[in-house]
């Protein structure tokens, strides 16, 4: 009749009927406090030392995670049993009846060839003889658990029990109800795509989908909607949204899932503003709806150039100040390092960071920070201490012979540290010190957990060089609208091409990527040429889009924010296992079910399919 979460004081006096788990069981005296737990929350229940003996007996029994029912009336506490950190901690429920819906099974140790548990531990059990396949609880189910990544995701059903799991979840509910809410009130479609589509292998790999009806030919699951949104707007649906299920056959990775969610938006007739403005009020109406917190009307914007040559990289945590500063000045006849005039001299970047009050730095930890750059291939991290007579020591300082230029340079006071690196490649040198730069942010507590940072990255490249195919390729993905002031000159310098790109950043994370699209056959086909597609490689894969804009194609763009990453993000959470409630580890396998699995032969056959070791 009420969950366990919501009797208050103004229910006392009344006879309820809770359902739940057993979270703590307590005995006092002949009294007995049970916990009882479900989403909603934890009710205290109360069998007096004078209950049927019956009742007395069930009490008795009740042990961590028993599923029960309890009739009883609600009480007030004693004056001094009330708990104010408990939103129902005013009240007791008197039980009158309790009912064991289903029992959890535990040993009080483990049954093994040898044990640790005391002989009195021992004695009480010693009916139990059979070396085990008994189950225990894996773990304790409380707000936190340090029970290791693999036995969580084992025992999931168990996990999510958890008040902690149990908040995020409906945290993530909570958001996608509050972005359909939002979306549909700006006059968006819900439209679903298809799952089964065809493979175009261009980014990560497809998991592919064999058909039964038609032998050696496959389906993949989508990495993305991209052309079927476009296709969409081609239909005359100009505002669409989906909650996409998306997949991508990854090599392992911490952060990624085969499997995730994307906020799927796409719009007719827009502008890059346009997107931009929709997105941020959007993460507005998400935050205040979810989390009671006022984001500005408006984000930081920042070009990929200036992200980088700041910050180090294209998704900065904006959370604190520290930021890159140009080197360059300094290195002159007045320094003899030959590193950094080698770098300057291949075009690359000297790049410098100030670390305020930390020339306390010890050898070891300036060694982890260089471990750092290497990861970004940078020749390594080099450091000077300010010393309390305001002179460069330690480090590289020795190169340097005038001092006081750089220290009143870079606005350096006594105690400051400076570490640079230089490479023959401005973006190595940029990555490696950014790379630094987030670690600091961490190690110094400067990324304070109740800020949300959001910054739009603009103006990115449209194309990368791949040195190990030896071709461009496209940055984000093919169907992006280069910038107009690079319409005419696309295939003369590609590499300096700007697209009409842009990524929503927050805390150090990417949370969406979008852009303006082509709508264009002509300039399509070009961008098919530029990254190594030949027109009739082009037809085989995306006929149907070049076909589809022959026939009056409106300018169109959109963005896809990461669901996961995003929610990850506002419940404090560094994993997006913690907010998808049955993930895969971080070798895309699930240590619960035991997928991806072996199949009978029989399926293999109806499928043609012959598994060759």
């Amino acid at each position: 009749t009420v969950t366990c979460g919501e009797l208050r004081a103004a229910q006392i006096g009344k006879t309820v009927v809770l359902n739940g788990w057993v979270h703590r069981k307590r005995d006092h005296g002949g009294i007995t406090f049970v916990n009882v737990r479900d989403r909603y929350g934890i009710t205290q229940v109360v069998v007096d030392v004078d209950s049927a003996q019956e009742l007395l007996d069930i009490a008795n029994e009740l042990r961590m995670e028993y599923c029960i029912s309890i009739r009883g009336m609600v009480r007030p506490r004693p004056d001094t049993m009330v708990n104010p950190s408990m939103p129902t901690g005013e009240i007791e429920v008197k039980a009158e009846n309790i009912q064991i819906l289903s029992r959890c099974t535990s040993l009080p140790f483990m049954i093994d060839e040898y044990t640790d548990a005391k002989e009195d531990m021992r004695l009480k059990a010693e009916n139990i003889q059979i070396l085990s396949r008994c189950t225990s609880l894996p773990f304790m189910i409380d707000e936190y658990t340090d029970a290791k990544e693999d036995m969580r995701l084992t025992y999931r059903y168990l996990d999510l029990r958890s008040s902690s799991m149990q908040r995020k979840i409906r945290l993530r509910h909570e958001a996608a109800f509050a972005v359909r809410e939002f979306l549909v009130g700006k006059g968006f479609y819900e439209i679903e795509t298809p799952t089964f589509i065809r493979s175009t292998p261009e980014g990560a790999r497809d998991y592919l989908v064999p058909s039964r009806l038609y032998p050696g030919k496959f389906y993949a699951l989508p990495q993305s909607p991209q052309l079927y949104k476009q296709l969409l707007m081609i239909s005359g649906f100009d505002k669409y949204f989906q909650l996409a299920r998306c997949y991508r056959d990854e090599d392992s990775r911490g952060d990624r899932q085969p499997e995730f969610t994307q906020i799927d938006i796409e719009m007719s007739f827009v502008t890059r503003d346009d997107v931009l403005s929709l997105v941020e009020g959007m993460m507005g109406h998400l935050f205040k709806k979810t989390l009671g917190i006022e984001l500005p009307k408006q984000f930081v914007r920042l070009s990929y150039d200036d992200a980088m040559n700041r910050f180090g990289t294209d998704k900065p945590d904006l959370r604190f100040a520290l930021e890159l500063v140009d080197f360059v000045p300094f290195v002159d006849d007045h320094c003899s390092f030959q590193a950094f005039h080698s770098a300057i001299k291949e075009g690359g970047a000297v790049k410098a960071l100030l670390v305020p009050n930390k020339a306390d730095y010890s050898r070891r930890q300036l060694e982890e920070l260089d471990a750092k750059t290497k990861v970004y291939k940078a020749h390594g991290l080099a450091w000077m201490k300010v010393s309390q007579s305001n002179r460069l020591e330690g480090g590289i300082s020795k190169f340097f012979s005038e001092h006081s230029r750089i220290i009143e340079g870079l606005g350096a006071s006594p105690g400051d540290l400076i570490l640079i690196v230089a490479d023959g490649k401005k973006n190595i040198a940029c990555s490696a010190l950014g790379a630094v730069r987030s670690q600091l942010g961490k190690d110094l507590g400067l990324c304070d957990p109740d800020v949300f940072a959001f910054a739009w990255i603009i103006d990115f490249p449209l194309f990368e060089w791949n040195e190990e195919e030896n071709r461009w390729e496209a940055a984000h993905h093919m169907f992006t609208m280069p910038q107009k002031q690079y319409h005419e000159t696309l295939e003369a310098d590609p590499g300096s091409v700007k697209g009409d790109l842009y990524d929503l950043v927050l805390n150090g994370y990417e949370v969406a990527s979008g852009s303006i699209r082509i709508h264009d056959p002509e300039l399509q086909k070009r961008i098919f040429r530029i990254v190594g597609l030949s027109d009739k490689e082009a037809q085989e894969k995306f006929g149907f889009l070049l076909e589809a804009f022959k026939y009056g194609p409106p300018p169109h763009g959109g963005i896809a924010p990461g669901f996961d990453r995003l929610v990850m993000v506002m419940a404090g959470e560094t994993s997006i296992k913690e907010v998808i409630a049955f993930p895969k580890n971080s070798f895309a396998i699930s240590p619960m079910d035991q997928c991806p699995s072996e199949v009978d032969e029989r399926q293999l056959k109806e499928l043609h399919i012959r598994i060759v070791d």
